[in-house]
């Protein structure tokens, strides 16, 4: 199940990649209140006619080892529970288990 979520989650990434230059030139003239509302509407058209997984908000986190969608360490791109293993297993320097 997660190796196709990781499938569909790449193909989102690359729409983003693709769109984004064209997504930030519309939004900026929607947003901009110097120009008239005829262009500033023309532009909310075509920035609504875009691929909606081509919006920045549609990518999801997800561990690089496993594919699981929640608790993702942003720092290692990994889950907390593979983190916990890696560590364990001394395979990511720096970091040991804290004991007190």
């Amino acid at each position: 199940m997660s190796h196709n979520k990781m499938i569909k989650d790449q193909k989102i990434r690359q729409l983003v990649d693709h769109y984004e230059v064209k997504r930030a030139e519309l939004k900026s003239i929607f947003y901009n209140q110097a120009l008239p509302m005829t262009v500033r509407e023309e532009a909310f058209a075509k920035l609504s006619k875009l691929p909606r997984n081509s919006s920045i908000v549609r990518i999801r986190n997800r561990c690089v080892l496993t594919g699981r969608g929640r608790g993702i360490s942003q720092d290692f791109k990994v889950s907390r529970i593979t983190l916990r293993e890696l560590v364990s297993k001394g395979m990511i320097p720096g970091l040991k288990k804290s004991s007190w």
